[in-house]
């Protein structure tokens, strides 16, 4: 081989004696061939890739820049060189003997080579992305190669005259050209019509795009605007997509699985006593047993027994299939840089060889110094692309899980979204798919750390020989306690995942039920609630700390008693063994190199421990049973739109039939009642048709697209239009023609920015009639062929729903040729529909017209005769004709007055209140220092100091064990040919010993403390937060999301519990070793002093660069998350809806634009990342290379011990500098949720639940109120909702109070609760101020039914007696006046009956009279009825008001009504239009008055008070 090369040369190829001297060099044939044939080599493997855009493209060339042209001139100026060298050969050539070979062949290559440059560059013009890594590669490979030849050629010219001078100029003007296309290449080209889209997405290869954004986070805080588009292909849609494929076969697979095993355990059960199965059964049954208790989860409902078996092992195999390419691609980086820290000891060894070697020549040195460098820089490249494609795989996993998790909430059977609350559900999004992405940073440690290990071990082998082996012992007995720390861990680990579930369900729902809260006083309970599970959660917390601990100090006591034994052993065995500098610190570099995958290894599996349960849950969810919809048929039927055909379905599939057998045809265009008692079946009817229940038998045919309008509205948090539009296009003629005929025209007046309004999260600021019509409204503009209409008009006003059912519903409305059918209560509208339909505990008792089921006397006849004489006469008569119309245009008047009222609304200072809810700050800037002082101070600033001091000490004792190490290895020169003194050797192993015990004692001292004083701060953080939020106002509420204020009880309150600790801890150990690490190279040699400043200026700047970019991002990435999380229990809680109107795809659609926006934040942050780190290695690197060079420079000078220290040291700082500005940015990240929580500890309060002044003892005693012009406003930017109302109320007096929606009835509620404080004016209850004495003082003495039936989990008794005041005897009374009795009675669990989320498992009615119980209960003096008798049926209202008639006979009742009929026997009547009360006496006057109240009383069909039987 080498012969021909000489004889293609024309001079030696290869001649060791070349380097054995002080001026070595390489030979020229050598330089010739291998140092030019190397890049070529590279280019031309890999160059035709770049040329394929030119023949796949159809696209347009993207237009010339400055860049393009100047690098095609100076790839043509490199041609031209080639060509004139090969044309020198020639010439040459003809004038003297033949040139060898290679003269013609390499200028011939390089032609070649730079005609295919030029090429690539033209076809990059093709590409939106127009620089080329293999290019730059290739650059940067051919100037290192062109150094060697380069250097011979300069030496040779300044020994001798040149003697080639053209082949001499030739190439350096090539190597220079070479050089400036390099750093051409290194901006990027972009042509000027692409910029913009450029811009977004991120090239590849981001070298200058990166730039452009840290340096605009450093000028500016970062918007997300700001940020770089994603990709197609890392778009949630497309990564979706693929994940869904796989997804869906890897379920079939494991759903196979497990009906094998619900097989095998049948036969299992059938057959016990099958002999040699025993052993197999008995063995299974142990596994079941085992598993069982650790599966039962708290509240299944009393039913024992595992929970349901579903399919397992899927959901990795999906991730697998769905990211290979990512994970092969990082397993090739990750092994070339895995291969890499084994050759940075071995050149050390060489180093410390040469160093302690007088006759070894000075270029070894400065090459191994080289070579120590660019080891260390290839290494951080390849990490840093590993690390960058481990997060990308995070973060598409995460997005993958999570949409996987919003589609599946989309099509889950009813069944399975009882088994997980909407709290769990968002936890599964937040908490689990988090921890995915966590794994998925890590999931190539599993593999690696074992490789290093092996590794590592074979080369120590080889320096220490068999005692390496007491080494590895020491290790191998670590990892039984590592273990055990581990599983131990685990357990609390799961533990406290279900405290944590459990306190965010009980926050959720305080937070939706903080109205009911406040009116009742009820605060204190459930913050004692909170704070038991807290306190729960709060020493399991501390326990894992002290595990934590004991693990971490386990873990530093591991290298140092490895190599503590090794060497021990070492220099025991063996008299002859002396440790010289060489083996002990190519050793201990080798043992550092060890300590990070042994320290990983542990990690990874016990984070893989938490993956695990994560998996179960999300297998669990993703796997449950979709909803069945196979029982709703669609098929073509002549003369029917829905057509029930002995259809029977439950609410789950084993339960009791919640409608049994019911047959109904429903003609297309007819309007058709359903009607029943409370409980009879009606919304079950209704979710049927929708296909929400578990069909038992029989199917419902529909023919034509649903719209439903819900019994509680459902209204998601953007603008009014929106909300009525629900994904439609706007017909401008349509939509006003749909709010006219919503009655909704007088609300937008009043609303404050018209239909653009923003509502809030649940229609927070609709009143509950103002929701149903807007929920009317979107089911009206939705335009469908059926409309389902679950009680649309109980929660609207009397003469409302007249006017609703003659414009909308009715056989005159807008929806006249739609087919409807309407689930009511009110038997006004009976006559005027076609069809009637009566249900008694679930099934059809009866239907047919009104006059037919009058005739057939059945039960419906005689309801009708108990409840319907006085609407009866009042319907007959309106059918005259006058009446009703002189009453509704009185309405449509009214409309008409208020607007001319409001149109002084529009002047622009108002427009404030346009926005309800305020976008999330997003702090910006740098964290206030006053953070992590407030932090240490909730820490205790003693234990803070200590646990300082403790690192020190551990610190102190690290240099000094390695200083000792130095002097230790520098005996073996002193004692070169004498016999080792054994004291000296006793006393080196001791001392080594002894420092590095205390070592790790003063680190266990301080990891210890840290941890109780962490579980200080997050206590008393904690209990501010949650002590303030339920002081704060209501005002506060209503313009909050509760994703947010649940935000902070999640997100913030777990980084304070448990990642900021850690990051302190790391960031204190991280600055430690940094600082000891600088210090050692200093004592070995001075000079690296002087380089440590340069260098620490550089990383201060790249630092502070970074951290400031880097915070806004992870900021972002916070305040764009909630919006997920947000959007996703929205959906969840509207899912009926979104289901009947068949707007999935949209929801889908939305959630992956939200989901989208977070990426973008989190890829920005992971490119941001991978800028800084890999210039920051940069630095780490220059550390090596220059503690390398000093000690080459200074080698007379010093032992061979010091220098080991020194570069050993040097090669474990590149790392450590990268932790700590990863730990610097974590912290600033992480505090941020010290200061997100102390934001919402310092929302102002409001007044004091119990002042000074204290109330006397039974006030108030006689039930007296007066209002003394009283004001109020909402919020002090928006006008006075009541506008100065004067009234006396005298005790025992019955008023009820009237009035349009939104003429402030609800809020003279919120004004005796103070809920509202005064703006003007002041309200005095038997002579007491309520102003002045304490909220809870005032709420506790007054009584409310509130408008929506609100309750929460927990039992049937906690719902009434949160406190425990009242005996079990009371309570019983209680539930026997409100009617609940019978029922409580037939529960298997009575009062501790178990409430679900929400109440979701009473039907509303019920839920109504639990409300009505709990006023019984608390029999205060004065009771309000707020519109409470909406959502129930005639019979229900009767017995609700002969409750009230008799219990509360001695008390003062406001009654705000809907219906006029419940107010008509009251003592007095107010009404209030626009905040003012512009009539207020008794029914009789008022009727005889022909004011507004008559005419109200005209539409409800009253005439005179004596028809009232009510």
């Amino acid at each position: 081989m080498s012969a021909a090369l000489e004889e293609f040369c024309g001079s030696i190829f290869w001649n060791a004696s070349y380097l054995t001297r002080p001026d070595a060099d390489l030979p020229v044939c050598f330089q010739q061939t291998v140092l030019v044939w190397v890049p070529l080599g590279f280019f031309w493997i890999l160059a035709p890739w770049q040329l394929l855009p030119m023949c796949k493209s159809r696209a347009k060339k993207s237009s010339v820049t400055k860049l393009y042209i100047i690098k095609q001139v100076l790839a043509t100026l490199l041609m031209m060189t080639a060509v004139a060298e090969l044309a020198l050969a020639f010439v040459e050539d003809t004038e003297q003997d033949p040139l060898p070979a290679v003269q013609y062949t390499n200028p011939s290559l390089y032609i070649a080579t730079w005609l295919l440059v030029l090429l690539i560059h033209d076809a990059r013009r093709f590409c939106l992305c127009r620089d080329s890594g293999i290019l730059f590669c290739f650059w940067t490979l051919s100037l290192l190669c062109g150094i060697l030849p380069f250097q011979s050629l300069l030496r040779r010219a300044l020994q001798a005259p040149i003697s080639d001078v053209p082949r001499f100029v030739l190439f350096f003007i090539s190597y220079g050209l070479q050089l400036l296309l390099f750093l051409v290449s290194g901006f990027s080209d972009i042509a000027p019509e692409t910029k913009e889209i450029t811009k977004k997405v991120r090239g590849p290869r981001g070298i200058s795009l990166p730039h452009s954004m840290v340096f605009k986070g450093y000028r500016k805080p970062l918007e997300i605007e700001d940020i770089w588009e994603l990709k197609g292909k890392d778009k949630t849609q497309a990564i979706y997509a693929v994940w869904e494929k796989n997804m869906k076969t890897a379920v079939r697979k494991a759903q196979e699985e497990l009906e094998k095993r619900k097989r095998k355990k049948r036969r299992q059960k059938a057959d016990p006593d099958h002999g040699n199965n025993m052993s197999n059964a008995q063995s299974q049954d142990i596994l079941v047993l085992e598993k069982q208790p650790k599966r039962k989860k708290k509240g299944d409902k009393g039913d024992s027994g595992p929970r349901k078996d579903f399919p397992r092992g899927w959901l990795v195999k999906t991730l697998c299939k769905t990211f290979w390419q990512n994970l092969l691609l990082s397993v090739a980086f990750k092994l070339v840089h895995d291969g890499l820290v084994f050759v940075s000891p071995q050149l050390l060894k060489l180093l410390i060889a040469f160093v302690s070697d007088e006759a070894s020549f000075a270029w070894q040195g400065y090459l191994y110094a080289i070579l120590l460098f660019l080891t260390a820089l290839i290494q951080s490249l390849c990490l840093q692309q590993y690390f960058s494609l481990c997060f990308q795989l995070g973060i598409k996993v995460r997005a993958s899980l999570i949409a996987a998790i919003y589609k599946k909430a989309l099509t889950m059977s009813s069944a399975t979204r009882k088994e997980s609350t909407v709290g769990e559900t968002v936890n599964l999004m937040s908490a689990d798919a988090q921890r995915f992405m966590d794994m998925a940073n890590f999931i190539h440690q599993l593999w690696s750390s074992p490789l290093q290990i092996i590794l590592s071990i074979v080369f120590l082998w080889g320096e220490l020989g068999p005692s390496v082996l007491a080494g590895i012992a020491v290790m191998v007995l670590l990892i039984p306690i590592n273990g055990f720390l581990v599983a131990k861990a685990k357990t609390i680990q799961v533990r406290n995942m279900k405290n944590k579930d459990e306190r965010m369900k009980i926050m959720s729902e305080i937070l939706n039920g903080i109205k009911i809260l406040k009116l009742f006083a009820w605060e204190p309970s459930f913050e004692k609630r909170v704070n038991e599970i807290r306190a729960h959660e709060l020493k399991d917390l501390v326990n894992f700390s002290y595990l934590q601990s004991v693990s971490i100090f386990v873990f530093t006591c591991a290298p140092f008693l490895v190599s503590l034994a090794s060497f021990a052993v070492y220099v025991l065995v063996d008299e002859n063994n002396i440790l010289d500098a060489q083996k002990a610190f190519t050793a201990i570099s080798l043992f550092n190199v060890l300590r990070f995958p042994m320290a990983m290894l542990p990690l990874v599996l016990s984070s893989l421990v938490q993956t695990n349960v994560s998996t179960a849950r999300l297998e669990r969810y993703l796997g449950g049973e979709d909803l069945d919809s196979s029982a709703i048929h669609h098929n073509p039927i002549a003369g029917s739109a829905v057509r029930f055909s002995e259809a029977t379905f439950a609410w789950e599939q084993d339960g009791n039939a919640a409608i049994r057998d019911v047959t109904l045809d429903i003609a297309p265009g007819s309007l058709v009642a359903v009607v029943g008692a409370v409980g009879s079946g009606k919304s079950s009817l209704v979710s049927a048709m929708l296909g929400e229940m578990e069909n038992i038998k029989g199917h419902i045919n529909i023919q034509g697209s649903l719209a439903y309008v819900p019994q509680q509205a459902w209204i998601q948090n953007a603008t009014l239009k929106d909300n009525i539009l629900f994904g439609s296009e706007l017909d401008e003629a349509r939509y006003q023609q749909v709010i006219k005929a919503c009655a909704l025209l007088p609300d937008l007046e009043l609303l404050p920015a018209g239909d653009q309004t923003e509502i809030g999260e649940k229609g927070i600021n609709l009143s509950g009639g103002q929701k149903q019509r807007v929920s009317l409204a979107r089911a009206v503009y939705s335009n469908a062929d059926i409309y389902v209409l679950d009680d649309p008009l109980s929660a609207v006003d009397a003469h409302v729903g007249k006017y609703l059912f003659k414009h909308v519903l009715g056989p005159k409305g807008l929806l006249q040729k739609k087919t409807r059918i309407l689930v009511t209560h009110s038997i006004s509208f009976l006559p005027q529909v076609d069809n009637i339909v009566v249900l008694v505990a679930g099934a059809v008792s009866e239907h047919g017209s009104y006059s037919t089921l009058l005739a057939n006397r059945g039960a419906f006849a005689q309801f009708l005769n108990l409840y319907g004489s006085q609407e009866e006469d009042a319907s007959e008569k309106n059918t005259t004709g006058t009446g009703n119309t002189t009453g509704l245009l009185q309405l449509e008047g009214l409309c008409m007055c208020l607007g001319v009222m409001k149109t002084l609304r529009h002047d622009p200072s108002k427009l404030k209140g346009q926005q309800l809810i305020e976008k999330e700050a997003v702090e910006t800037g740098k964290v206030k220092f006053s953070m992590y002082l407030r932090y240490l101070h909730a820490v205790g600033l003693w234990y803070s100091f200590w646990v300082a001091v403790g690192y020190v000490g551990q610190y102190a004792a690290f240099v000094g064990t390695n200083l000792w190490l130095s002097a230790w290895t520098d005996d073996a020169e002193r004692y070169l040919n004498q016999t080792y003194p054994v004291e000296q050797r006793d006393l080196r192993i001791g001392v080594f010993g002894a420092l590095g015990v205390s070592q790790a004692l003063f680190l266990l001292f301080a990891t210890l403390l840290s941890a109780h004083g962490a579980m200080r701060a997050s206590r008393v953080m904690h209990q501010q937060l949650l002590s303030n939020i339920l002081r704060v106002p209501m005002s506060f509420f209503d313009t909050t999301p509760t994703g947010r204020i649940v935000n902070r009880f999640a997100k913030d309150i777990f980084t304070i519990d448990e990642t900021i600790p850690m990051s302190f801890r790391s960031w204190l150990s991280c600055f430690m070793a940094i600082i000891s690490t600088l210090l050692m190279i200093s004592l070995a040699t001075p000079f690296f002093a002087l380089i440590i400043i340069p260098l620490s200026i550089i990383y201060y700047f790249v630092l502070r660069f970074y951290v400031s970019t880097s915070r806004q991002l992870r900021r972002l990435d916070s305040v764009t998350r909630s919006p997920i999380y947000s959007h996703f229990g929205e959906t969840v809680s509207g899912l009926s809806v979104i289901r009947a109107y068949g707007h999935q795809q949209r929801f889908l659609k939305q959630n992956e634009s939200t989901m989208d926006i977070n990426q973008k934040s989190v890829h920005s942050w992971i490119v941001s990342n991978r800028w800084l780190a890999i210039r920051l290695e940069f630095v780490g690197s220059l550390v090596v290379f220059f503690s390398g060079l000093l000690a080459v420079i200074s080698k007379g000078t010093l032992e061979g011990g010091i220098v080991g220290l020194s570069v050993s040291s040097a090669l474990n700082v590149t790392q450590t500098l990268n932790w700590l500005v990863r730990m610097s940015s974590e912290l600033e990240t992480n505090i941020v949720a010290v200061e997100r929580v102390h934001e919402y500890t310092k929302v102002k309060n409001e007044a004091p639940w119990v002042t000074e002044k204290r109330p006397p003892r039974g006030w108030p005693s006689k039930g007296e109120i007066q209002f003394v012009d009283y004001k109020v406003r909402y919020r002090p930017e928006l006008e006075l909702v009541l506008q100065g109302v004067t009234c006396n109320i005298a005790g025992t007096e019955k008023v009820g109070v009237v009035g349009r929606t939104g003429a402030g009835k609800s809020s003279l509620t919120n004004c005796l609760f103070r809920l509202l404080e005064a703006a003007g004016g002041s309200i005095l209850i038997d002579e007491v101020d309520i102003a002045t004495i304490g909220l809870h003082d005032l709420r506790q003495n007054l009584t409310i039914i509130p408008q929506d039936p609100v309750l929460f989990t927990g039992t049937l008794r906690m719902n009434l007696d949160p406190f425990d005041q009242y005996t079990d005897e009371e309570v019983w009374k209680a539930l026997e006046l409100a009617h609940l009795k019978t029922y409580v009675q037939d529960l298997p669990e009575g009062l501790l009956h178990l409430v679900s989320e929400g109440g979701e498992n009473l039907s509303v009615g019920q839920r109504q009279l639990v409300c009505l119980a709990r006023a019984v209960l608390r029999k205060a003096k004065i009771l309000i009825l707020d519109e409470a008798t909406a959502a129930v049926d005639l019979e229900t209202d009767n017995l609700i008001q002969t409750t009230i008639r008799s219990e509360f006979a001695d008390c003062t009742v406001l009654t705000i009504a809907h219906r006029l009929h419940t107010i008509m026997d009251s003592n007095r009547v107010m009404v209030l239009q626009a905040g003012r009360i512009v009539e207020y006496d008794s029914p009789e006057e008022l009727l005889k008055k022909q004011g507004v109240f008559s005419v109200m009383a005209k539409d409800a069909g009253i005439v005179n008070t004596e028809t009232t039987t009510l």
